[in-house]
């Protein structure tokens, strides 16, 4: 009786091979390639952007920061 059992088995075995592909691992690569896919459009499109859109403007620094920069310095603001 134990023997039938073991048989048993290698037939669910076998019938899991001749099935193909583990579900677990058709999920996995399917959320593998999405995450790829998503990666690579956003590289891409970093790239597209960086080469159309006009670079950033800085800011312009104000009288006040630029006057506390240079008395860090020691170079006394002009005016004073």
């Amino acid at each position: 009786m134990d023997f039938e059992n073991h048989d048993n088995v290698k037939n669910m075995a076998k019938d899991v091979e001749v099935k193909g592909f583990n579900p677990g691992l058709i999920v996995l690569i399917v959320v593998g390639g999405l995450l790829l896919t998503f990666l690579i459009g956003n590289y891409v499109l970093y790239m597209y952007a960086q080469k159309t859109l006009p670079p950033k403007k800085k800011k312009p620094v104000s009288k006040k920061k630029m006057k506390k920069e240079r008395l860090k310095q020691g170079v006394s603001a002009p005016g004073e």
